[in-house]
């Protein structure tokens, strides 16, 4: 039986066919790679991307998803944002906060129909729900996470030494 991801990437497949190029599931804390084309993985290596920042960022489309939807009249669906190279898709499925985002090639002839897109996401998210991803378990930290954990690290190395120093204060 395949993983609910593996699913997940069917559909993109099937939708974007060789022009995919990479899909990402994520939640507010983590995120897991479903699929990223060679090339691409190899661009991501040979440009330093921060995978965990660029993901970290496509988590605002929480905020701007219950943002939309409290100043429109209308419930927000998705977002396409163009790029030189290609075309990202971003939509949130299930009753938790999952996003899912991918890219395709830029398409020389027809636009991407990014609706029909968007509409078998939310037919296979409504099918499965988001808890089949859990996305808690073995995926990779997110930077606010990282940064958290240095933080909580430095804040306990600092309480160490303040108390240390006031224990060498009182026993001289």
């Amino acid at each position: 039986m395949e993983r609910p991801s593996e699913q997940l990437l069917s559909v993109f497949r099937e939708f974007g066919g060789e022009a995919l190029r990479d899909v990402w599931v994520f939640d507010e804390r983590t995120f897991e790679k479903v699929f990223v084309r060679s090339d691409v993985e190899e661009a991501i290596e040979e440009g330093g991307l921060d995978v965990e920042r660029f993901v970290d960022n496509e988590r605002y489309g929480f905020i701007t998803q219950q943002t939309y939807e409290s100043l429109y009249y209308a419930d927000y669906s998705y977002t396409v944002r163009g790029f030189s190279t290609f075309e990202q898709f971003r939509t949130f499925f299930g009753e938790g906060p999952i996003g899912v985002f991918a890219s395709f090639d830029l398409d020389d002839g027809d636009c991407y129909d990014y609706q029909t897109l968007n509409e078998s996401v939310q037919s296979f998210g409504g099918e499965l729900g988001s808890e089949a991803f859990g996305l808690g378990e073995n995926t990779e930290k997110t930077l606010a996470d990282a940064e958290s954990d240095t933080r909580e690290s430095e804040t306990e190395t600092d309480a160490e030494e303040d108390a240390e120093e006031m224990d060498s204060v009182k026993n001289p």
